[in-house]
């Protein structure tokens, strides 16, 4: 028998698994990340770590597998999408990498929308964020002689399957499920925007090549084979986001289904064959599907799954688990008796807003931590319920998106999945199998060695569905002012947030 390894770059943790060629699961091993905080806008991870916990967990994985090293065919990693980092000439590291959470680049971003964000749009499928092109701009304008050492510009993903392979700067790559988020790319071409970097000064040397997930980046070399426990030459393929990973393994690979990844960022998306970038409204990002042909429209919230995690750990100390506050919330009605949570702790982003910041609106002595956690869940619902309005006014989406399929370590609360039909008032399903990036980039590895004759027959022969959330008509109705209340509170509150950005950044 032969296995695949799906390498898995995470926020909070780099994940390893080992699948077998049925598209089962064998094994699975992590390692938290460590994430470097510096005031409230800079969060940035040292590539060497990164190395480091990609190679602890592959070797964890592949020894609880008990295989021989012979017997893996191919590697295959997601990553992180919106961050970036430089790399030189032998492909070694010369910056750290600049989280999707980092926000240092916030000028660089107002330049990118000075130019012209609906041309921007237009070209890249995606509105300007804090992402690629304006992280790309703040080291050229504020770290120049670092900028003139960089060779290329990469995600994490590529950064890592490079030193897996020993690649140079000159084989960079970058996957073409990250273009929207380069900030330089002309998406629907699959090619570097001319237009773009000439107007914004960069050069286009700087632009790793592109390529498709299932493409061919190398071997392991000898050192890090060794270290993961490997055979030497073992093939790596390039990869792709963690967003498009998961979609895959979903099930995701053709047109008209509607999906949420339920994960550190709480992504909401949908699956269409057309490109229609979102210039009206500037929310949905046009990312290109792992499939030729296929984009998946998305809008997210910047680490909206971390707000249940800070609530856990910095609030109740970690004295509860998920499982238990899911319960605890039960008992609370819907709308958390006038209780309502913004997640953006990060800074909105689709659309983008950095000012707005993470709050509760309307917090009395009756309200303990079962209203506080309930509101915390409700809130993305809210956030996604605005997603999904852009997209049914925005995007042909053929088969009309009955129903929501849930992946991603959220998809596992029947709390959360019941909120979500009831503000969406759209069926939610499950999986089988909620971590789907493990068996996208299981499925992405073995096509990329030949396993595999088709990526969508070979999901649909491997994925099943669980249960399904029916939207409860009352609880549908009870929901809609408190979503509309939600979506008030940003513009009248945005003065606010205005003056609490300068408090902090005088601080």
């Amino acid at each position: 028998m032969q296995y695949l390894i799906g390498v898995d770059i995470g926020t909070q943790s780099t994940r390893a698994a080992v699948m077998e060629e049925s598209g089962r699961i064998l094994t699975q091993a992590s390692k938290e990340t460590e994430l470097i905080y510096e005031g409230d806008r800079w969060v940035w991870q040292e590539p060497d770590r990164m190395y480091g916990d990609a190679v602890e967990t592959v070797k964890a994985a592949v020894e609880k597998a008990r295989i021989a090293p012979q017997q893996v065919a191919s590697i295959c990693m997601d990553a992180q999408m919106a961050g970036t980092m430089g790399i030189g000439k032998k492909g070694e590291a010369v910056t750290p990498y600049d989280s999707w959470l980092d926000k240092r680049c916030e000028d660089s971003w107002e330049e990118l929308r000075a130019f012209g964000e609906d041309e921007i749009i237009s070209i890249t499928g995606a509105p300007v964020t804090y992402a690629h092109g304006p992280k790309i701009l703040w080291w050229k304008k504020h770290r120049p002689e670092i900028y003139r050492k960089i060779d290329k510009f990469v995600p994490p993903g590529s950064y890592l399957t490079m030193r897996f392979c020993g690649l140079t700067g000159e084989q960079a790559f970058i996957d073409h499920t990250y273009l929207h988020f380069s900030g330089f790319a002309d998406t629907r071409r699959k090619a570097w925007s001319d237009r773009l970097l000439r107007a914004l000064g960069v050069e286009e040397s700087k632009m790793p090549r592109i390529v498709c997930p299932w493409d061919l980046a190398g071997g392991l070399t000898k050192e890090t084979a060794e270290a993961c426990g490997l055979r030497e030459g073992t093939p790596v393929v390039c990869g792709c986001g963690d967003t498009a990973a998961c979609a895959v393994g979903a099930g995701i690979t053709r047109p008209g289904v509607m999906y949420d990844v339920a994960g550190t960022a709480s992504v909401f998306a949908c699956a269409v064959g057309g490109y229609q970038p979102d210039v009206k409204y500037k929310t949905i990002l046009f990312a290109p599907g792992v499939i030729e042909g296929l984009y998946t429209p998305m809008a997210y919230i910047s680490g909206g799954g971390m707000c249940l995690k800070w609530f856990r750990d910095a609030i109740l100390r970690g004295e509860k688990s998920y499982r238990e506050l899911d319960a605890l919330a039960e008992e609370v009605p819907r709308g958390s008796a006038g209780l309502i949570f913004t997640p953006h702790f990060s800074g909105r982003v689709c659309p983008n807003d950095g000012v707005i910041k993470g709050s509760w609106l309307g917090l009395t002595m009756r309200h303990d931590y079962r209203y506080l956690y309930r509101a915390i869940v409700e809130s993305l619902a809210y956030e996604y319920k605005m997603y999904l309005d852009i997209i049914q006014e925005s995007v042909l989406l053929e088969g009309g998106g009955s129903h929501v399929l849930s992946v991603g370590g959220g998809a596992q609360s029947a709390l959360m999945n019941q909120i979500k039909a009831d503000v969406l008032g759209l069926p939610v399903r499950t999986l089988e199998n909620p971590d789907t990036g493990a068996l996208g980039c299981g499925v992405i590895a073995g096509y990329g060695v030949g396993l595999y004759d088709s990526i969508p027959e070979t999901v649909d022969r491997l994925t099943a569905q669980k249960q399904e959330f029916i939207p409860e008509p009352q609880g549908h109705l009870d929901y809609q002012p408190y979503t509309q209340a939600y979506r008030n509170s940003f513009e009248r509150l945005r003065p606010v947030y205005t003056f609490l950005q300068k408090a902090r950044h005088q601080a």
